[in-house]
């Protein structure tokens, strides 16, 4: 793809995305601990991570797959994460197109359990759903607005005051899903390295401690 029709199609995303209803604003809280529930140790932390990274590269590479419905910003992750507590058995792994080599297993059934679509929700409810202020707020703890801190399968969010969005970093890209509605040639999947945000003319989208509407980094709460 030429520099100039890959720079039309992320335009396009954050417009599509500026003109997405909006949500209901609630008030991010940096710092605040994690909530208490299952945790994965080092080890276990760091292969999820991978397995994270892993299947949202691999809806940007080859489109998203069947098996990822909902899509938008807060179901990219969603996704990404109910599938890396999934069983990756040979019918997981086909049905994802995976093959290969693929990052270790460590999370043990029972507590891959205990934390796939089991989200924790505002109203103090829990499930498979969450929107995206949701997956901040009650499933992750802050790490601060500095990208040199984000590990690989951290949160970056976005709050436009009307409407909130999540990107992934993978480490080296930030994934996401621009929330629209999938069109001929465009599945409004991307991925960028940080240097294109953060001379976006639109600041508001930079991921930047001085654009106040960088909310910040987040680590899911069940993470080490």
């Amino acid at each position: 793809m030429d520099s100039a029709l890959r720079r039309r199609l992320l335009l396009g995303g954050l417009a599509a995305l500026l003109a997405a209803p909006a949500q209901a604003l609630m008030p991010v809280a940096p710092g605040r601990a994690a909530p208490p529930g299952p945790r994965l140790d080092a080890d276990q932390s760091r292969a999820f991570r991978a397995w994270v990274v892993l299947i949202a590269e691999e809806q940007v590479r080859r489109g998203p797959t069947p098996r990822w419905t909902h899509r938008d910003c807060a179901g990219l992750v969603r996704f990404a994460v109910a599938e890396a507590l999934a069983e990756h058995d040979a019918r997981w792994r086909k049905s994802m197109g995976l093959n290969g080599r693929l990052p270790p297993e460590t999370v043990p059934a029972q507590l891959r359990d205990e934390l796939r679509h089991q989200w924790r929700r505002p109203d103090g409810s829990s499930g498979a759903y969450v929107n995206a202020i949701g997956l901040v707020q009650e499933n992750s703890r802050a790490i601060g607005r500095d990208l040199r801190l984000a590990r690989p399968a951290d949160l970056l969010f976005f709050d436009q005051g009307d409407a909130q969005h999540l990107m992934l970093w993978t480490g080296r890209r930030i994934v996401y899903h621009n929330g629209a509605e999938p069109r001929p040639g465009d599945d409004g999947l991307r991925a960028v390295v940080p240097q294109e945000l953060l001379a976006w003319n639109d600041t508001r989208w930079r991921p930047d401690a001085a654009n106040p509407n960088f909310a910040g980094i987040f680590t899911l709460a069940f993470l080490t």
